[in-house]
């Protein structure tokens, strides 16, 4: 089920434009209040369906990350102090929309000594003041050298799905991920797990970077021996010419084998498509 290298998109790699009343006038709610989504700052394929849904996945901490991982379309470099007026910003983007489950993620801060932990919990607690019926799913970073610290944070804005991306094999880190650790990846997932026996934690992986199917399950395996309850499987697409090429166009029946292995391997929540990403459809 391996396809050649090639620019050209097989027929399943399709999205239609966004569009209508509802992406309007989410496109306008993020313009007016200054707010960034990794929608736009990652070229997510999905942004045309998400916002004429009603949703977008809010980036917190700027767009400007310390990292500068070769798979990933976010800027890098030196970012911006935390903005304090971001958690009400993102509580009335909440009002506007209407917005009844939210997905909260971040670029890298290593600038910050709890890498961004404290404003991931006041996003929480402000769209929280104004909704106390809302749930929350967080996709954190690795939270490099402060993992307990980052956890006893976010420990008072449960409860909320947590989740933080393995991305790709252990093979592939220095090429696709030279700034993460697959070690530090999985011990993140485990504290979490750890320290909250009780609530959902979640992974992320692209396929198509040129893994083997014995090294995918092999880092399934990981992530259920640290306690990863759900799991998201895409197709990983080049975002602009400077980023990795694409090894293989993984086909949707392949997806679809995917998420009966995970589910085999006790996943209690899959999705795997080739458009599937962290937070596609993650209200569902």
């Amino acid at each position: 089920m391996r396809e050649k290298k090639s620019s050209q998109f097989p027929p399943w790699i399709k999205r239609e434009l966004g569009g209508g009343t509802k992406f309007n006038k989410t496109a306008k709610t993020l313009e007016d209040l200054g707010l960034e989504t990794i929608c736009t700052n990652a070229k997510c394929p999905n942004q045309g369906e998400c916002w004429s849904r009603g949703t977008s996945t809010v980036l917190i901490l700027g767009n400007i990350c310390t990292r500068n991982c070769p798979f990933c379309a976010v800027g890098h470099g030196k970012p911006f102090p935390p903005d304090p007026d971001e958690p009400n910003k993102i509580a009335e983007m909440t009002r506007r929309l209407d917005v009844k489950y939210l997905v909260i993620t971040s670029v890298d801060r290593d600038d910050l000594v709890d890498g961004g932990a404290s404003q991931f919990r006041d996003v929480v607690s402000a769209c929280r003041g104004r909704d106390g019926k809302m749930r929350f799913e967080l996709l954190v970073p690795d939270f490099r050298d402060c993992q307990e610290e980052a956890l006893e944070i976010l420990d008072s804005a449960l409860p909320f799905v947590f989740g933080h991306n393995v991305e790709t094999v252990l093979e592939l880190y220095k090429m696709a991920r030279p700034g993460g650790d697959y070690k530090r990846t999985l011990a993140l997932l485990r504290k979490a797990k750890i320290k909250w026996p009780d609530i959902p934690v979640k992974s992320s992986m692209m396929l198509g970077l040129g893994e083997t199917d014995e090294q995918v399950i092999a880092v399934l395996k990981d992530l259920r021996e640290a306690g990863c309850d759900r799991v998201s499987l895409g197709q990983y697409l080049r975002p602009s010419k400077e980023a990795l090429a694409v090894a293989e166009f993984v086909t949707p029946e392949k997806f679809d084998w995917w998420a009966e292995k995970a589910k085999e391997l006790g996943f209690s929540w899959v999705m795997s498509s080739p458009f599937t990403r962290s937070s596609y459809h993650a209200d569902e």
